[in-house]
Order: structure tokens, then sequence, then C-alpha cells
């Protein structure tokens, strides 16, 4: 039974009528070409909280059609320009910390206590970041032959499509838009259709800023309308997802009409290995952050706990206290520790893995049901849960993306990295111990594009973040993303006017 939710206070929800809905296309928020619009749902009561506008194909058009006619002129805006302009946003994110946490923890269902230490905090760093590195992405001259200089230019690429999930619509926001638009490109980003809400704001915040128009554009849709039909956009030259593994194929497959760039970042099933030696209390925390933070809704999540056989009862009995004290409750609530799921349709799929790890032989330690508060009937609640399962077993392959996370015993190294790398996905991966040779011999050998050593789960804009396999390709974050929005572009000079041309005369 998780601990009732006492001795914290509610912050006052935004003021509906004050939300902004429609679409942003060209500078301005406008309604869909239609009129049609998507409920946008509370999870904590599946109580409305507004309407807004769902883009379809021709509001696609209308938005890349505003992009491109920005294009030129932000391209050959002065680099630092185009950097100042996202360092203004980043201090009004910071100004508006407050309202933009309770707007978030609204819409997504994440407790307002996160959204105040880690969602707001790390998408201002990130528009900062960028902001820094807009006049600092350098291109480089290349060693070739006497007589003759070769150098490279980074380019943007131009009107960029971005398509993101609703597990962290704010954060995303900078993860996606920042880089691009550093780089010089212009964005039509389609935000999900669940948690629309602040993407929209900053929306508002970069019109207030300054930015020109056309040169962002949100437009909050299906991903079978909107999506697809910008995924497939002749006039886009990029395709950025964050998403499902199989939404990332279909992304790749829409891509193929023009050819354009195409860069995914896709499911993961995390490992979190605890051996022998590890601080044990450290790594209990540290697990319990890893898997119920966002209440599991994170493609790093270190959804399987992998146990040295000789600490798995004593770290059991902490980690299911542990997870049994987490204080569920309204996200509005500053004592609330986990929120809802972000929707009805997530619960469900949530707690059908509970079904399905018990068909399958597995043993539910703790939660595997929505939690028995009354107050909390009407939301899309999973208590924090705990499955004791084999590594061959679906709820170990298959990603959950919930508060959901798998246990496993081991004997030794080899059994622990056999099972490590034993799924499809190779997003993000931990391990915790005291012996420094074990951890860099298994930071070279998981399969992951990230590895956390004593800790998970962190992130920083100037560290590369993505992964390999099913996990998808490209990277985000840091000078590697910088890369993902341009293109190289060889040039070649003749210096020394004694070397002939081929064909002498």
């Amino acid at each position: 039974m998780n601990a009732p939710n006492t001795g914290g206070s509610m912050v006052s929800p935004p003021d509906p009528s004050a939300i902004q809905n429609r679409l942003f296309i060209g500078g301005r928020f406008v309604d869909a070409a239609d009129g049609a619009t998507i409920e946008v749902l509370n999870p904590h009561d599946n109580s409305l909280i507004t309407k807004v506008a769902e883009a379809k194909a021709a509001d696609v058009d209308r938005a890349v059609a505003a992009a491109q006619a920005a294009f030129p002129k932000w391209r050959d805006m002065a680099a630092m320009d185009r950097g100042r302009l996202l360092l203004k946003l980043a201090d009004r994110i910071e100004a508006e910390q407050a309202a933009l946490g309770a707007l978030e923890a609204l819409d997504t269902g994440h407790p307002f206590r996160d959204t105040q230490i880690l969602d707001v905090p790390r998408t201002a760093v990130t528009y900062r970041y960028f902001g820094g590195m807009a006049d600092k992405f350098e291109g480089s001259v290349i060693p070739v032959e006497q007589g003759f200089l070769n150098y490279l230019l980074r380019e943007p690429l131009g009107v960029v499509g971005q398509v993101v999930p609703w597990n962290f619509p704010l954060m995303f926001t900078s993860w996606k838009m920042a880089p691009a638009l550093a780089a010089g490109n212009c964005v039509v980003l389609k935000p999900s259709e669940i948690t629309p809400l602040s993407t929209l704001r900053i929306a508002e915040l970069m019109a207030e800023v300054g930015f020109p128009d056309g040169v962002v554009n949100i437009l909050p849709g299906y991903g079978r309308t909107a999506g697809q039909h910008l995924a497939e956009h002749p006039e886009v030259a990029k395709i950025a997802f964050t998403g499902s593994t199989p939404v990332g194929r279909q992304v790749v497959q829409a891509s193929a009409g023009n050819l354009k760039k195409v860069q995914l970042e896709l499911g993961g099933k995390g490992a979190n290995i605890v051996f022998e030696d590890a601080n044990l209390r450290a790594a209990i925390g540290g697990g319990a952050f890893a898997i119920f933070h966002n209440q599991g809704q994170a493609c790093i999540a270190g959804s399987r706990l992998l146990l040295h056989e000789r600490i798995a009862d004593e770290f059991l009995d902490g980690f299911l206290a542990l997870a049994r004290s987490i204080r569920l409750g309204n996200p509005l609530d500053t004592a609330t520790e986990m929120g809802p799921l972000t929707s009805r349709l997530h619960q469900e799929r949530v707690l059908n893995y509970c079904g399905i790890a018990t068909e399958q032989g597995g043993e539910i330690l703790a939660g595997g049901a929505p939690p028995q508060d009354a107050a909390l009937a009407k939301g899309c609640y999973v208590a924090p849960t705990v499955v004791r399962a084999k590594p061959q077993d679906r709820v170990c392959q298959e990603e959950v993306f919930g508060p959901f996370v798998t246990v496993t015993t081991f004997a030794d190294e080899a059994e622990a990295l056999a099972i490590a790398n034993g799924t499809d996905y190779g997003l993000g991966g931990g391990l915790w111990t005291a012996d420094l040779s074990r951890a860099h011999r298994f930071a070279r050998a998981m399969k992951s594009g990230m590895v956390w050593i004593n800790c998970y789960k962190r992130v920083n804009p100037g560290s590369p973040f993505g992964g390999t396999g099913q996990s998808g390709y490209g990277r985000e974050m840091g000078f590697e993303v910088m890369r993902e929005y341009t293109q190289a572009k060889s040039v070649w000079v003749n210096v020394d006017a004694q070397i002939p041309p081929y064909y002498p005369r």
C-alpha cells in the first residue's frame, strides 16, 4: 500500500481561458483549416482541460510554406543574433518557472515538485546551451596536397520536421528546437495531441522575445495525419522523431520520397545492474529513480533490475519498502512523488503487462494494480510495480513504459552481460559497483548508446543522447546534434598560381 499523500499544499492550476489552444503558423496563432479540435484531458481525473486545434495535411502545408519563406533570412542572420534569441527564451522560461511547471503538471501528470526541479530548469539550460553554441560551431580545414586549400562548411538543412511524444513535452521543445534553430534551420514541430499545452506556451514566449515569423511553427495533431504528412512532405529536409520503435519504422518509410535526412530516438529496455560490491543504499535509491521518475514513462528508464544473487534479497527488502512508500496523488500537490500515467489508454496498456507477467510465470512483488485510494479512482494511476521474471519473458523484452520494473538475478559478470545485452534495444543502461576496472569493462561491453556508472538517467545538453539497434540512430545534444542539423560542404581552392589546370594548353 503506497503512503497517502499528506503534508503538501496545492498549486493553483492555470486558468483554462488563458491556455493557448490554437496552431502556431507563420508567427500567428490560427485555427485549423477545417476547424477540427482535440480534447486535452487532465490525467489526474480525466476532466477536460481545453480543446486544441487539430492540424491536418493542409495545416502542415501552410506551416512548411511559412518555414520555407522564413528560412533564407534566418539562415543568413548572424549566428550570434540567433543565439541571443535562444538566450532570451531561456531567461523567459526561468522567469515563468512556476507557471510552466503547473501547466506541465496539469497536462502530463508529472508531479509539480519534479517539473520545478527537473523539467523547467532542464528546458531553460538546454536553450541556453545552444544559444551559446550558435556562434561556436566551427567548420574545419583539411590537410590536402600542396597548393590547395580545402575547407569544410557546416550549412543548415532548411525546413526541419520534428515529431515528439507525450512524456516530456516541455523538455523536448528544447532538445529538438534549440539545436535546429541554433544551426540556422526553420522548424515545424508536431507535439503529441495528448500533451500539447506547454509546447504552445513556448511558442507564445518565442513570439514575445522576437523570433521572426515562420521560423518556428507548432502543430498539435495526430501522428497518422499531421505526423505522416510531415514525414512525407517533399519540402521538408529532415525529420527528427522521438517515440516508439514501430512508428519509427513508419517514419523511415515515409521519408523515402525525397530521401530526407532522418534522426530517430526510439524505445529502450534499460538494464540496471547491481553487483555484490555496490553501495546498496545508493543503488536502491538510484534504481527507484531510474524506473519510477515520471511514472516510468521514459525511454531510458531502468526497467530491468539485474541483481547479483548474493545481495538480491537485501536489495529487494529495501527496494520494495521504498516502492511501497512512494506518495501517489494529484500532481499539483507539492507532496506528490508520483502522479498518474498520461492517458487512460496507456494506463490500460501498463496494467495489461501485469497480466502478461503472471501468465508467463512471473511474480508480482509489489503493485500490479491501480492504487486503492478512492480519491485517485478517476485518474490514470498505476501503483509502483515490481515483478520477478525470467530474462526471456515478454515483460523483460518489451518496453512497458510505466512504473513497472522486472527483477532478475545473476551469478557472475558473464551472465549479467548476456542478460543486459539480451534485448533488441540499446539506448541506456547502468551498473553499480565499487570495482573501477569492472565498471569500465562493462561500459565498453554493454550494447547501449549511454551507460551510467553508480548513477542513472543523468542528462546534460553537452552530452550526446541516443541509442543503437532498435533504439534508433542519430544523437540529441552536444556537438553531435549540431552535426545532425547541418550538412557538410567541402570547398577546394587553388592557392598556387603555378599549378596548372588538369588539361593544360
